[in-house]
């Protein structure tokens, strides 16, 4: 469990925009947690993120993954414990809650990537579960190469297990199935989908 001392607070981060009306920016590195600000909302300008929480015994439960012109803060939900974490390294802009009402936008696909997310968890079986996870990602954090659809994100078989509430084992077997099958590829530890619809065909 990530301890929480570990997510200082940001009492000597002015939350006004600079001069020319630019907001403040942060770097965070790999696998750092977000800051726990309630007064802030903080724009994704680089990099990924996931937000996550845990039950009572550790299990970590993940909550949604969060990209470039995503936002992201503790005043978004009333989940405790709640935490954000750097997939990769990060680059964030601070947005003050005077300036909140311009990314009305932001706020609807923070919204509907939620719900798309809540809906992909309960469906079945668990390999149109994991097909249907992999094709959001490449949606998401995705782009066209030659053999197909290569999700640009390294995300490991416990992270995706931790977002569709399974085990890593099981994981770990339906994508070797999916790779058995030719509907994806493995590339330097990312995943290429070659074939969309073949990969959300639901199975028995």
């Amino acid at each position: 469990m990530y301890p929480t001392s570990l997510t200082p607070k940001l009492s000597d981060v002015s939350h006004d925009p600079i001069p020319g009306g630019k907001l403040p920016q942060r770097l965070f590195t790999r696998r750092e947690l977000i800051p726990p600000d309630k007064d802030v909302l903080w724009r994704i300008d680089r990099g990924a993120v996931r937000t996550l929480t845990w039950n009572e015994d550790g299990i970590f439960i993940a909550l949604g993954y969060w990209g470039t012109g995503d936002l992201v803060g503790h005043c978004l939900t009333k989940i405790q414990p709640y935490q954000i974490e750097c997939l990769t390294s990060v680059e964030v802009s601070i947005v003050p809650p005077e300036l909140w009402h311009q990314y009305t936008d932001a706020f609807l696909s923070h919204i509907q990537d939620s719900e798309e997310i809540l809906s992909i968890v309960h469906l079945k079986p668990m390999s149109l579960r994991l097909g249907k996870f992999l094709l959001w990602l490449s949606e998401k954090f995705g782009r066209d190469v030659e053999q197909g659809r290569l999700i640009d994100l390294n995300i490991t078989h416990q992270e995706i297990s931790e977002v569709l509430n399974t085990t890593r084992v099981t994981i770990t077997r339906i994508l070797q199935e999916f790779e058995e099958q030719e509907l994806l590829l493995r590339y330097k530890r990312r995943i290429i989908i070659r074939s969309q619809n073949n990969l959300i065909r639901s199975r028995v």
